[in-house]
């Protein structure tokens, strides 16, 4: 019986080790064979083989890929600069092939590739194919943001970030999430207490530090180095968007702790002026992102967005922030074109601009203008009938993308020293009786215009 069973399991492994030989071969004929188009390009001052190793898993990851119908395209950023240089020119090029491998074999630890989560089904069958050609794989899943709002749903996983690792060269494959239906997210790449770090050079990788946020992408078909490949259509644009992509999400949970002490206002007037106020919101950001200028949610909605995660209903505004050496002067006219007449204009653009448009009833957009001193910036406040100045600080912040009201939008990253600035320790505790002049902890007198000033500074409408 002995003798049997080890038969069988020599016999066994023998039938493995040829099914996966057999593979090897069948995936050489027709994916890496010169025959059927692969191209090992000649690597000038390699002794190593190194850098066409580099190649070597990279071609071998999109034969597998493409063997599963799964379409995943490049955005590894030093290889974006390297293509973006040379994008006229691949884009004529018939096949992109060169004498020398040119960009998939340049020096780096991986070769980053994203995909769309719509587009493919992961499926078991891909990580044994993976297997099968000698990828090692690591799978990075969280809980999706997108259902923290629902508490029966909060804890459900999706697939965030994938590591294939061939020899000494990695694949880091990057999920993206469609949102709101105008924009795409990626999650942070958190490894698990159990994850072997040596796994690969995690700390190298340019996505997962933080979640990420980009205009939804239009993809290139092109040839580099004889392999074809999908890039983004205007890689330089890609590549402005990365530095300024990090997202931080709504605090659901907190929302909900917040909402069981101050139950949430359902009376039909609130509900009429979120719903205003949503509407303004958009048109708002339609209007600055048409022209090209930054902004931020603000004082009294970046406090909402923070705290609950809706509009204050009580507040009767929205408030975005701007820098003043974003202003642009069509600004003005963009709004009036938009259907938002100019309400008031405080200030000029030296010092202490300010605007307000009007909304739908009496619902007004406030735009508040953001001044850089050495160790603080600040924006102004003008009290029309008796022509005082006034000046809010704040510690110096950064933007992050977050969502909100179905809306993808910048708040401060520095969220909490922002708030605190403005609402004081606090903030938690909704406090309707609010007097711009002197409820701000980090209000203070600028002095008053002059007189001669005031028809420049003071413009009522």
């Amino acid at each position: 019986m002995q003798r049997i069973n080890k038969n069988l399991v020599l016999g066994l492994l023998t039938l493995t080790s040829s099914v996966f030989l057999l593979f090897q071969l069948y995936y050489y004929k027709y994916y890496l064979s010169p025959k059927n188009g692969a191209v090992f390009p000649k690597i000038k001052g390699s002794k190593t083989g190194q850098d066409s190793s580099r190649w070597h898993v990279v071609r071998t990851f999109l034969g597998l890929m493409s063997s599963h119908n799964i379409p995943v395209y490049l955005i590894d950023p030093l290889l974006l600069r390297l293509i973006n240089v040379d994008l006229e020119q691949l884009r004529i090029s018939p096949d992109g092939r060169n004498s020398e491998c040119k960009y998939f074999c340049a020096p780096r630890d991986f070769t980053t590739f994203a995909l769309l989560d719509r587009t493919w089904k992961p499926e078991l069958g891909l990580f044994r194919a993976a297997e099968l050609v000698g990828f090692q794989w690591l799978k990075i899943q969280s809980r999706d943001p997108r259902l923290e709002g629902m508490e029966d749903l909060s804890g459900t996983e999706i697939p965030l970030h994938y590591i294939f690792r061939l020899a000494a060269h990695a694949i880091h494959l990057v999920v993206f999430y469609e949102r709101s239906g105008h924009y795409i997210w990626h999650g942070p790449l958190r490894l698990k207490r159990h994850v072997d770090r040596k796994f690969v050079p995690f700390q190298k990788l340019q996505f997962g530090r933080y979640s990420g946020a980009y205009n939804k992408l239009e993809l290139l078909s092109i040839s580099i180095d004889g392999i074809t490949v999908q890039i983004p259509k205007e890689p330089s644009q890609f590549l402005e968007e990365m530095p300024l992509s990090r997202f931080i999400e709504c605090r659901y949970r907190e929302a909900r702790s917040f909402f069981q002490l101050y139950p949430d206002d359902a009376s039909l007037d609130a509900v009429e002026f979120r719903g205003k106020a949503k509407a303004l919101l958009h048109l708002a950001a339609l209007t600055l992102n048409s022209l090209g200028v930054r902004f931020w949610l603000s004082s009294g909605t970046c406090l909402g967005w923070y705290r609950q995660c809706n509009i204050i209903p009580y507040s009767k505004d929205v408030d975005l922030g701007i820098f003043i050496q974003d202003y642009k002067t069509d600004i003005i006219p963009a709004f009036q074109k938009a259907g938002l007449p100019l309400k008031h204009k405080f200030g000029k653009v030296e010092d202490s601009l300010e605007l307000s448009f009007q909304g739908e009833d009496d619902v007004k957009l406030d735009i508040f203008f953001f001044y850089e001193e050495d160790n603080h910036v600040w924006n102004g406040g003008t009290q029309a009938k008796s022509g005082k100045k006034f000046k809010y600080l704040f510690s110096k912040f950064t933007l992050c993308w977050t969502e909100f009201i179905e809306l993808r939008v910048r708040v401060p990253c520095e969220t909490l020293q922002y708030i605190e600035a403005n609402y004081g320790k606090d903030w938690k505790i909704p406090v309707k009786a609010w007097d711009w002049k002197t409820s701000p902890p980090n209000v203070q007198p600028n002095g008053i215009w002059p007189i001669d000033e005031w028809e420049e500074v003071i413009q009522l409408y």
